[in-house]
């Protein structure tokens, strides 16, 4: 997974880079204004990138998550090379956001409220995930946010449970999604049919979703 974020309000001219969930406690190596992030396995699960802009020339017109094409990531590997940093970025990241199809569902056995669903995501892979919308149910078209997803809030998607069951992403609402007009409640967004199961979730096309 790769998330590259940048917030020039609150953080500066910095580019925060997320490659894994980590464990503590962390150590933080720092060279040429890139601050490489390793967890105590020695993994490295982040890198904090200063003067960011001045690598990606186009980076003072983002805000939030920032989707990173081929050309740039090879540009950011160039940037820790010369900081002395020998392990590189991947240069494709899967898409995290996917039209999903709940094959199944079942109560939660610790929950009144909560639901268990296997729901079909990309590359035909059915994940377990955990869900309180109180309009879940069997055989509808989802937004997915798998594990390595940020959402619009900010908020990362890792692998969890709930109540004690294992859950691998998130099953999203409108709201959540931050689609224009979407009802300001609890609930799936459940897709028309018109959506294919495991693609990316288009969030230019479902701009749409609501306007009538």
């Amino acid at each position: 997974m790769m998330i590259a974020s940048y917030n020039p309000t609150q953080m500066g001219d910095v580019l925060i880079i997320v490659l894994g969930e980590g464990s503590d406690p962390q150590s933080v190596s720092e060279s040429d204004n890139v601050v490489q992030i390793k967890d105590k396995a020695g993994e490295v699960v982040g890198y904090n990138i200063f003067d960011a802009s001045e690598v990606l020339d186009d980076l003072k017109s983002k805000d939030g998550q920032v989707e990173l094409s081929t050309a740039d990531v090879k540009k950011l590997n160039n940037k820790l090379n010369q900081a002395g940093f020998k392990e590189k970025l991947p240069l494709k990241s899967d898409p995290k956001f996917i039209v999903g199809y709940v094959e199944k569902m079942e109560d939660h056995p610790k929950s009144d409220h909560l639901h268990v669903t296997q729901t079909r995501v990309q590359n035909d892979k059915v994940l377990q995930l955990v869900s309180g919308s109180p309009n879940m149910q069997q055989g509808i078209k989802v937004v997915v946010a798998e594990v390595g997803a940020m959402m619009p809030n900010g908020q990362i998607i890792w692998p969890g449970e709930l109540r004690g069951v294992k859950s691998d992403g998130m099953i999203c609402s409108g709201r959540e999604l931050r689609i224009p007009n979407a009802p300001d409640r609890p609930g799936a967004l459940i897709l028309p049919d018109s959506y294919q199961v495991g693609e990316p979730f288009d969030f230019e096309k479902a701009k749409n979703l609501f306007n009538e």
